[in-house]
């Protein structure tokens, strides 16, 4: 008898993506959709945040607060207005998760609002779509819609005397409002910059009222975890990273794509998923959380991913955006092209993300196209050290992580382009296309030492 070969894969919160017009509420209701809400409705609210409390669910937006602890740092109801805002402001290099989700079951998410605006006391909740993505808007305007025709949003939901709003907002397409004070800002009409804390926004957030801000996979994952309990949930990943989540895998892989897991899986396990690294290549180096998590190479396949292991490898989980890199790839590069992101992005609010960013972007430029010195990569991390924990908000501490981590780990690669004065690597042999490389505008040379 041959050996059965168990698949790792969860399908949870993607477990309805291939279903006939998935997006619709018939095609949700009739997977099984809306149940959640019906039993979180008829128990005490204090009871559903006891159980995400118990569930273990961490943010799955980067940073991996428990959630249910979040709920509970509102003070006691006032007799004013509490929010929850959904932070759906996909955005950096790499994270493409939230996008597919809220494409494929946007009544998921919508159902997850419900939920969590029932446990914290919220009678008007607003997710915040990146402005770009302008399908997913019109999708998310539709749910919410269809969802107010059938009952589950609006006035005595349920005849349950619980009313809820909820209000879909387009951002302007601005990074930095992925950060959740700037994105409050934006909400309230004002330019998306991070606010000085405290006053935290579970005290003072939106409105200056006490809000709720969580990423639109940590709500998505609401309702199966009051459908099905705590236990169920805590059955999968580790013991302090637990449940399921979405890995995303892009770059020189086979099959890029989303591949849903319990936490804890390996790089090596999806790897062999999505049918390895492009045409039998090697692997060089990869993100486990989006361009802003320090690099790992194939000496991290077998790292478990989740939040603890890949914090003891020294990165971090991040948004699970897993973007493979293979032997034909200049990492200064592409580290260059994320800096131009970052310095592209920086709201400009403090010195040090700002004037840094800015410096870094022009270095690496200068480095990649053989006009670097000697002193470069120690100017690098000195302007790295200048930003990191010195920044108003992660941006700026986010941006040093793919400099510091890529000299470190290919210091060698840096002195070649300065040494040979160019870049040793052909561009269009990264590409999954063909094409013709253009010559990028020369670096400036001021601070060259």
């Amino acid at each position: 008898m041959s050996e059965q070969t168990i698949d790792p894969l969860t399908p949870i919160l993607s477990e309805t993506w291939d279903a006939e017009r998935s997006w619709t509420l018939d095609a949700y209701v009739a997977q099984g959709g809306w149940q959640g809400l019906a039993k979180a409705l008829a128990q005490p609210p204090a009871n559903v945040v006891q159980v995400v409390k118990d569930s273990g669910l961490r943010g799955r937006g980067g940073a991996g607060f428990p959630t249910g602890m979040k709920w509970g740092f509102l003070p006691a109801p006032d007799g004013g207005p509490r929010y929850l805002v959904v932070n759906a402001d996909e955005s950096e290099p790499g994270t493409c998760k939230d996008i597919p989700l809220m494409l494929a079951s946007p009544q998921l998410l919508i159902e997850g609002v419900a939920i969590t605006s029932y446990a914290i006391g919220c009678d008007h909740a607003f997710i915040y779509v990146r402005g770009e993505v302008l399908h997913v808007y019109r999708r998310l305007l539709r749910a919410v819609e269809e969802a107010y025709a059938a009952g589950y949003l609006g006035k005595d939901i349920q005849g349950s005397g619980f009313d809820l709003d909820v209000t879909v907002h387009a951002g302007a397409g601005a990074y930095i409002c992925g950060e959740e004070t700037a994105l409050l800002d934006s909400l309230e009409g004002l330019r998306g910059q991070p606010r000085l804390k405290p006053p935290f926004p579970a005290v003072a957030g939106l409105y200056a009222r006490p809000t709720v801000v969580n990423n639109v996979e940590s709500i998505a994952s609401v309702p199966a975890i009051v459908t099905e309990g705590s236990d169920w949930f805590r059955s999968m990943g580790t013991e302090r990273s637990s449940g399921h989540g979405l890995f995303s895998l892009s770059g020189h892989v086979v099959r890029p794509g989303q591949y849903e897991a319990p936490l804890g899986i390996t790089l090596r396990e999806l790897l062999d998923m999505a049918g390895g690294v492009r045409g039998g290549n090697r692997l060089k180096f990869w993100t486990p959380g989006g361009s802003s998590t320090p690099l790992f190479t194939d000496a991290h396949l077998d790292t478990p991913l989740d939040y603890e292991s890949v914090a003891a490898a020294g990165s971090m989980l991040g948004t699970r955006a897993l973007q493979i890199f293979d032997e034909t790839t200049c990492v200064v590069r592409a580290v260059s092209r994320w800096m131009d992101f970052y310095a592209h992005e920086s709201c400009g609010k403090c010195t040090p993300c700002r004037e840094g960013t800015y410096w870094l972007k022009q270095i690496l430029r200068r480095i990649e196209h053989g006009e670097g010195t000697e002193s470069d990569l120690d100017v690098l991390l000195d302007t790295c050290d200048n930003i990191l924990g010195r920044a108003f908000c992660a941006l700026g501490d986010g941006a040093t992580s793919p400099v510091t981590s890529s000299i470190a780990l290919f210091r060698e690669e840096f002195e070649a382009h300065i040494i040979g004065r160019g870049c040793p690597f052909d561009p269009s042999a990264a590409a999954l296309f063909d094409y013709t490389p253009r010559r990028a505008p020369q670096a400036l040379t001021a601070g060259a030492h």
